[in-house]
């Protein structure tokens, strides 16, 4: 894999990987979403639990029905203090076409790492346009790459 499924740019074993190998803590709340993004869409759950808060992280996490994740659109994030916000919307494909999952998460921070505490979801159906830029990433428009 040469980039990041987190869409930063950057190749993953400088972005998230470091993470997934707990070699380095995330710096941020979004920094941690970026992670936990890239952790569903390679189904690390064991990632996953280990940076979900222990007062609402489920007894386990399966992902085996997951959607084919194409892309993360960061709309806002920030923090004061421990505790943070990431407000993002993530694409995925469906028959047909994409679908989007927005979230805007809470994070809290204990003894220095960030943590996953919870999300207000909404899931809808993209509709791009023709010329608008492909949902999966090619960079190429949408009536030349992925329009069916």
């Amino acid at each position: 894999m040469s980039s990041c499924p987190c869409g930063s740019g950057k190749a993953y074993p400088e972005c998230c990987q470091r993470f997934h190998r707990q070699e380095a803590v995330a710096s941020s709340p979004e920094a941690l979403m970026r992670s936990r993004y890239s952790a569903f869409v390679l189904g690390l759950t064991d990632y996953l639990l280990a940076t979900w808060h222990p007062d609402t992280r489920p007894a386990t996490l399966e992902l085996d029905d997951s959607p084919d994740w194409v892309g993360l659109q960061v709309l806002s994030s920030g923090s004061d203090g421990d505790r943070g916000q990431v407000h993002f919307r993530a694409l995925y494909r469906v028959q047909g076409g994409f679908g989007f999952l927005e979230e805007e998460s809470a994070f809290v921070r204990e003894d220095g790492r960030w943590y996953y505490s919870s999300g207000n979801t909404r899931e809808g159906r993209l509709d791009p346009g023709r010329n608008d830029r492909c949902p999966c990433g090619s960079g190429r428009k949408f009536k030349a790459c992925c329009r069916q």
